[in-house]
């Protein structure tokens, strides 16, 4: 069996133009969309736009990281997916803060709230959802963040991370205190480990032999100074992670394009002998 996992971070819903004088206060504050030749800055609600892109793409799972928890159904629906979200901070009268961040999303931005959801597409390879978990990582200073855990029918496990943003260190400790979780839940089953983990190889030691030696992870880094990867335990590695184009998250708007978020998705894909599956 193959699978194509895909990572992204969908920085709270938003679009984000290339040029940052697209990016102005009065497109923040009062909603004016912005243009130049090439594209265009318009804050407003675009989960019918994230789910367009989304349900287009060729993968098995998604990781998908900065979601708005309003967005997990939606997505789920377009995509033809079973879901898991794990909710990360700011999540307090969360219904309030949805009708806020959908009447100004850039003004809300991360206010809004966020969540780690995982989307695994059936009927599919990999049998739909068995089993979900989440755990918090962290609880305090700067922010709390989580993960979630899924097991699915066919027995491949699947975590997706958000790890701690520049603090290098809390960051190193996310990623080890979630991979020591997550393997422990996966019980020797195969395990697709991946999301932002806020760790960039050209600078912070994302390749930890701990990574390597002590939980078996398998795989090469996105890339040096990506901060987006996924890993594989029990999994071969048939495509290295790499990073989307940034035009292959555009979408067509009046002769302009329109960028989803400010992270490139990042694709990989992995294989799985038949004799490792799980058989229900």
């Amino acid at each position: 069996m193959e699978l194509t996992v895909l990572v992204w971070n969908l920085f709270h819903g938003r679009d984000y133009p290339p040029d940052p004088a697209l990016r102005t206060w009065r497109s923040r504050l009062l909603r004016f969309e912005e243009r130049n030749a090439t594209h265009v800055q318009v804050n407003r609600d675009l989960t019918e736009e994230f789910a367009t892109l989304l349900s287009g793409a060729a993968w098995d799972v998604a990781l998908l990281q900065e979601c708005p928890p309003r967005f997990a159904g939606p997505l789920a629906r377009a995509c033809g997916a079973e879901w898991q979200r794990a909710l990360t901070s700011r999540n307090q009268l969360g219904p309030l803060r949805g009708l806020l961040a959908r009447q100004n999303p850039d003004l809300m931005a991360s206010g809004e709230g966020g969540s780690n959801l995982i989307l695994v597409r059936v009927p599919g390879k990999l049998g739909g959802i068995a089993e979900r978990r989440e755990m918090a990582v962290h609880d305090g200073e700067p922010e709390r963040r989580s993960m979630g855990f899924v097991a699915t029918a066919s027995g491949v496990c699947i975590t997706n991370l958000h790890a701690t943003n520049d603090w290098p260190n809390l960051a190193v400790e996310d990623v080890l205190r979630a991979a020591r979780a997550a393997i422990a839940w996966a019980a020797g089953r195969p395990l697709v480990f991946g999301g932002d983990l806020n760790l960039r190889p050209a600078k912070q030691p994302l390749e930890d032999p701990r990574l390597r030696e002590e939980f078996g992870f398998e795989g090469p880094v996105t890339a040096p100074d990506a901060i987006d990867h996924v890993f594989g335990r029990g999994l071969q590695v048939l495509e290295a992670p790499t990073k989307w184009p940034a035009e292959k998250r555009e979408l067509p708007l009046e002769g302009r394009a329109l960028r989803l978020s400010d992270h490139a998705p990042v694709q990989a894909r992995f294989g799985l002998a038949e004799s490792h599956l799980l058989r229900n």
